[in-house]
């Protein structure tokens, strides 16, 4: 009866302990709560990145790369979006040129965010000087590809329904690739500090 009266006190003490290491042990969302405030648009930086969360697991790398990822989905959606816009018939010619322009600078984000994705692949088997060469990489990268976005944004001269959908478009996916830039500088900081984890 002792025996079992000790068994069942060490099966509740153990059970008690689990429990407690539950409620301590960080949420995985609460790694990527914190690295979104140093964005600009922390909410919005917190609900694209969410989804990854069991995936990135407290590493700054896959934080990133992730980021960098979403910033590419919404950018391969923004250019889809705008080339049907170029191809739809009506709409007025500087309009038109407007559209189009902005196929050519969105192809060009999509491209630079794809080189950006490719480059944080391979960031993690490298270290020292090389690391720092592919960092500048997708910091250029990503930096270029959220000029391109901006320049979209701004090349509609005329007000209008074709602007308004564009601009509504456009700061969406420069607030996401906005959010992703910081992340990589953050990223790359922690790095050169040595407290990333990889």
């Amino acid at each position: 009866m002792e025996k079992l009266g000790f068994y069942l006190l060490l099966i509740a003490t153990l059970l008690g302990y689990t429990t407690a290491a539950r409620a301590t042990s960080p949420a995985p969302t609460d790694f990527i709560k914190a690295s979104c405030k140093t964005t600009l648009h922390p909410p919005l930086c917190v609900r694209c990145l969410s989804t990854y969360a069991h995936t990135i697991q407290g590493s700054d790398h896959r934080l990133a790369k992730a980021a960098v990822t979403v910033s590419l989905n919404e950018a391969k959606s923004a250019a889809a979006f705008i080339y049907k816009l170029a191809r739809l018939s009506g709409i007025k010619p500087r309009e038109h040129q407007a559209v189009r322009d902005c196929v050519s600078t969105m192809t060009n984000s999509v491209s630079s965010l794809s080189q950006s994705v490719q480059e944080l692949e391979r960031m993690a088997r490298v270290k020292g000087q090389d690391f720092e060469w592919h960092m500048s990489n997708v910091e250029t990268w990503v930096g270029s590809a959220l000029t391109n976005q901006n320049i979209c944004s701004r090349g509609f001269t005329m007000n209008g329904h074709v602007k308004d959908v564009v601009t509504k478009r456009m700061v969406y996916v420069s607030q996401v690739t906005s959010n992703a830039l910081a992340l990589v500088n953050r990223f790359a900081v922690r790095h050169r500090k040595g407290i990333h984890k990889p």
